[in-house]
C-alpha cells in the first residue's frame, strides 16, 4: 500500500454548515469545488457529486468516482453484488451521528496537520477518517490503492472557523455483548440485498414477508455498495428478531482486473483465498458474529472454464481451510454453470477442503435445493443434508409491509450445528 506524507493544513477546521449548491441530477457534471460543513473539496475531472440529503434513496456505489455528501438514506436504488472495477469515492457526513461501522477501519484524526502515513489494512478497500477538528467523518473508497482519494481529502481546505469542542469519534464500541452466531437452523426462503436495509424495512419484512434469512455483504474488494448501516448493533437486532444471517464476502473474481480480479495462477489464487478468509473473519468478529458461523464467499459466474476452474477451486479450498483454522465455517456462492461444476468435479480429491455449504445460483424460479436445481449429479452425497442454498430468482423488486427492496431470492436449508466439527467434514 502506497505511503503518503501529505499534511492536512487547514483541513480539520469547522462544523458550520455551508449549503451545497448541487443539481438534483446525480449524473450532471459537478463543480470543480464543493463546500461542505466548512470544508472546500477540489474534485478531479469526471467525478460526480451526490447530495444524499436531497436524494436519500441514492445508492453509495463504489464503482463510479463520486463525492457523496450527507448521511446515507434508504439506499433503495442499490442493486448488484460484485463490480469489475472499483472507483475512488469520498463520502463526507457529520461526525456527530455517524454510524459506528464495524466493517472497515476507522482512524481518529486529532491534529489538523497529520493524516496517518501508513493506512490500516482494509480487505474491502475502504477507510474512514474521523476528522475531529472539523466534525466530519470522511469515508475513503478506492480501486487498487488509496493514494488518489486520500490526496483529494488532504488537499481540502477549511473555509470556516473550527467548532468549540471536537465531537466524539464514531468508532465501533466494545459494549461487552456476547458474540452471536445469528444462524439458527433454517429451512425456508431467504433474500439478499446490496446494502443492509433500514431497521424499519427489516421489521416490516419480518412481519409481512415469507423470508426468514437475509444475505448481507460484510466486505471484500469487489463489493458493489457501501454499508453505512452495517454495525454490530444492526447484527444483534436482526438476530434478536429471529433472522438467519448469511454474511457474504465479495473477494477477487474470475475476471481480469488488477484491483478485483482473481489470479489465473492456482498457487496465487490459493494465497488470495487465505487472505479473503482473514478479511472476512476480521469483519465478522467486528460485527459480533461468533466463531462457528458460516461465512459465504461470493464468486460470480464465468464462461471460460479452461482458464478459471483450477484457480477457482484453489481459491475456494484455501478460503475454506483458512476459515477452519480461524474457527469459522465456509460457504461458497457460485453459479451452476461454472463454479458448481468446478467444485463438484474436484470434490472427491479433497472433500475436507470443500466449502461446508454450497449456495448455487440458478435463476430457474424453482425454490428447491434438489440435486438438479443445484447443478449437482443426481443422487450425489455432495453437500447432502442441511448444507445447501439455491438462489432461484435474480434482481427484482419486492414489496412487503409497504417497503420495497431490490433483492435476489433463495431457498435456504442450512444448519450450522449439524455440520460437524470445523475442519472435519467429509
Amino acid at each position: 500500500m502506497a505511503r503518503i506524507r501529505t499534511l492536512l493544513s487547514g483541513l480539520l477546521g469547522a462544523a458550520l454548515l455551508i449549503p451545497v449548491q448541487l443539481s438534483a441530477a446525480a449524473d450532471q457534471p459537478p463543480p470543480a469545488r464543493v463546500d461542505y460543513r466548512g470544508l472546500r473539496v477540489t474534485l478531479p475531472d469526471g467525478w460526480r457529486v451526490v447530495d444524499l440529503d436531497r436524494n436519500p434513496d441514492a445508492c453509495l456505489r463504489l464503482d463510479r468516482p463520486t463525492l457523496y455528501l450527507g448521511p446515507a438514506g434508504t439506499q433503495s436504488e442499490c442493486t448488484g453484488r460484485a463490480v469489475v472495477s472499483r472507483a475512488d469515492t469520498l463520502h463526507l457526513e457529520p461526525l456527530d451521528g455517524a454510524p459506528e461501522r464495524a466493517d472497515i477501519p476507522t482512524v481518529a484524526v486529532d491534529s489538523r496537520y497529520v493524516l496517518r502515513e501508513v493506512p490500516p489494512r482494509s480487505g474491502s478497500n475502504e477507510l474512514r477518517y474521523a476528522l475531529r477538528r472539523s466534525g466530519v467523518m470522511a469515508t475513503v473508497s478506492y480501486g487498487t490503492t488509496p493514494d488518489a482519494v486520500r490526496t483529494v481529502l488532504a488537499q481540502a481546505r477549511a473555509v470556516a472557523p473550527p467548532p468549540a469542542a471536537p465531537p466524539v469519534v464514531a468508532v465501533p464500541a466494545a459494549d461487552g455483548a456476547e458474540p452471536r452466531s445469528a444462524q439458527k437452523p433454517f429451512k425456508g426462503e431467504g433474500f439478499d440485498v446490496c446494502t443492509a436495509p433500514t431497521q424499519k424495512a427489516m421489521d416490516a419484512w419480518r412481519a409481512g414477508s415469507p423470508f426468514g434469512a437475509i444475505g448481507v455483504y460484510i466486505g471484500g474488494r469487489a463489493r458493489a455498495c457501501a454499508q453505512p448501516r452495517l454495525t454490530a448493533r444492526w447484527v444483534r437486532r436482526q438476530a434478536a428478531a429471529g433472522w438467519h444471517l448469511m454474511p457474504i464476502w465479495v473477494g477477487p473474481q474470475p475476471w481480469h482486473n488488477a484491483g478485483t480480479g482473481l489470479s489465473t495462477d492456482p498457487s496465487e489464487a490459493n494465497g488470495q483465498g487465505r487472505e479473503a478468509a482473514e478479511g472476512a473473519v476480521d469483519a465478522a468478529r467486528s460485527l459480533g458474529l461468533a466463531e462457528g458461523a458460516v461465512l459465504y464467499n461470493d464468486l460470480e459466474n464465468y464462461t471460460d472454464r479452461a482458464t478459471w476452474d483450477a484457480p477457482v477451486v484453489a481459491y475456494l479450498t484455501a478460503w475454506t481451510e483458512r476459515l477452519h483454522e480461524l474457527g469459522f465455517r465456509s460457504a461458497a456462492y457460485v453459479s451452476v454453470s461454472s463454479g458448481v461444476k468446478a467444485l463438484s468435479a474436484h470434490y472427491h480429491q479433497a472433500p475436507q477442503a470443500m466449502p461446508d455449504v454450497l449456495w448455487a445460483a440458478r435463476w430457474n424460479l424453482s425454490a428447491t435445493v434438489a440435486d438438479a436445481d443445484m447443478g449437482l449429479p443426481k443422487g450425489t452425497a455432495q453437500w447432502a443434508g442441511p448444507r445447501r442454498a439455491h438462489q432461484f430468482r435474480g434482481d427484482h423488486d419486492a414489496t412487503y409491509g409497504g417497503v420495497t427492496l431490490t433483492i435476489d431470492r433463495s431457498r435456504v436449508e442450512v444448519n450450522p450445528a449439524a455440520l460437524g466439527p470445523i475442519g472435519g467434514l467429509a
